[in-house]
């Protein structure tokens, strides 16, 4: 099943009087159950494509489908709740919400779609166990190292099991050995869950644990390798 398809995308971006041409006419098409990268240099478009994707931001031209749907004719709402009930998020700066507990992080999501509070409790546990963090559900993620707090994102973007779940840079802030570890997870998870894994990244590490590298270079495809 198709999850993303972009057709011809193009982004363009007004900056002090200049547009600035973000994508020019990409096309890609990613199916369920992928683990793929998109890597580039900075400013190579890879982050505006993982964000036109999770329907942050909208496109200039052509079309965007998410899950089948056209973003580029939803409107707010419809953009809101296709994020909401579709897509998790995992960013290099974790983006945990500070006077929140483990547990109430990672049950956030699920408060937002009206989930029963038994249920939340239950689906957040099982969650903590995906990632190996039994018994820290009440820690705050100032009392928590930087590897723990982007398990506890990846829980997070699992929670409400999306269809496809969008990592910007995530072994951005950790060393080599907790990167790798994050990636041996995220990755067993795609495996035994069947989530579609994309990752925006500069990172040889992550390119060579994806089973797919698209290679973006000013804001076009440059090559799509699968492995």
């Amino acid at each position: 099943m198709t999850v993303v398809k972009a057709e011809n995308v193009i982004k363009d971006y007004g900056l002090n009087g200049t547009t600035v041409h973000a994508l020019r006419g990409v096309n890609l098409e990613f199916q369920g159950g992928e683990f793929a990268a998109i890597a580039g240099p900075s400013g190579s478009g890879k982050s505006t494509f993982l964000h036109l994707t999770g329907c942050l931001d909208t496109i200039s031209g052509g079309a965007m489908l998410v899950g089948g749907s056209d973003t580029s004719k939803m409107s707010h709402k419809q953009l809101a709740l296709l994020r909401r009930h579709s897509i998790g998020f995992i960013f290099q700066a974790y983006n945990l919400i500070p006077v929140l507990s483990v547990e109430e992080n990672i049950g956030f999501p699920l408060t937002l779609l009206g989930v029963d509070k038994s249920e939340v409790k239950e689906r957040t546990a099982q969650a903590l166990a995906d990632v190996g963090l039994e018994g820290m559900a009440k820690r705050r993620p100032k009392e928590m190292s930087g590897g723990q707090q982007q398990r506890v994102a990846i829980a997070r973007a699992l929670v409400k099991k999306p269809a496809l779940i969008l990592a910007d840079e995530p072994t951005a802030n950790l060393d080599s050995t907790i990167g790798r570890e994050i990636l041996e997870l995220m990755l067993a998870l795609n495996k035994s869950v069947g989530t579609t894994f994309i990752f925006s990244t500069h990172d040889q590490m992550v390119m060579d644990y994806a089973r797919r590298v698209v290679h973006i270079r000013d804001g076009q495809v440059e090559s799509d390798e699968v492995k």
